[in-house]
């Protein structure tokens, strides 16, 4: 699903995902983007920032009340980057205007040979990871805070399974981007910080409470206790 007003640059996109096999829907302003997500349940939605009606931030936010699609957000200035990364909207990747849409053809191909999240199941407990009250379903992809559903989006579950399953281990930026990205991901490293923030909030983990991501200076992240 395309969502972006400038009509031109909307076709653009859906003449190279169309050439590369995907059925495309293409919406120019945020409201008419919210109802027809919830009837084409789209895999990957392409969202501009600056949009008639809703603007992309909310777009964003209404779609992750009810579709677990990947969403790839589009801005016009590079310095709006700062605010994005600074607001759990849900994204999984931002881009800057201009961009080469072979680019982008190919961060989309490398988030779809990611699973999508299925429907809440039951806990899997001969699977599931235990850290203190959380606890992690690997196969069902369901997180538990105290007995409580987390809602993460597909990225932030893959990032949390992977640093879950080596919990001893320190990850990289690199390592993390390889693990769930894809080795063949070409973007800027530091979103693995946004999305480690996103999770952090959703954890209802911070400086001065317990810790289930914890920061390793000069390395990266590893698994935390949450003590």
């Amino acid at each position: 699903m395309v969502v972006e007003d400038e009509t031109s640059l909307a076709t653009l996109l859906g003449n190279y995902l169309e050439r590369d096999g995907f059925d495309v829907t293409v919406a120019n302003d945020g409201l008419k983007a919210v109802e027809i997500a919830r009837v084409v349940d789209p895999d990957i939605v392409i969202l501009d920032l600056g949009l008639p009606g809703l603007d992309g931030i909310e777009v964003c936010r209404q779609l992750r009340t009810f579709s677990n699609a990947y969403v790839v957000m589009l801005t016009a200035r590079s310095d709006e980057i700062d605010t994005l990364i600074g607001l759990s909207v849900g994204a999984d990747d931002y881009m800057t205007k201009p961009f080469s849409p072979r680019e982008l053809m190919a961060r989309i191909q490398v988030m779809l040979r990611r699973p999508r999240n299925g429907a809440p199941n039951t806990i899997d407990t001969a699977q599931a990871r235990t850290f203190g009250p959380l606890t992690i379903d690997p196969l069902g992809r369901d997180v538990w805070l105290a007995g409580e559903a987390v809602p993460l989006t597909r990225t932030e579950f893959d990032l949390l399974a992977v640093l879950s399953e080596r919990p001893s281990m320190a990850f990289s930026r690199q390592q993390l981007i390889e693990a769930v990205w894809d080795s063949n991901w070409v973007g800027d490293p530091h979103l693995v910080d946004v999305h480690i923030g996103h999770l952090r909030r959703k954890l209802g983990s911070d400086a001065d409470h317990t810790e289930f991501i914890r920061t390793v200076r000069g390395v990266g992240y590893r698994m935390g206790t949450g003590e």
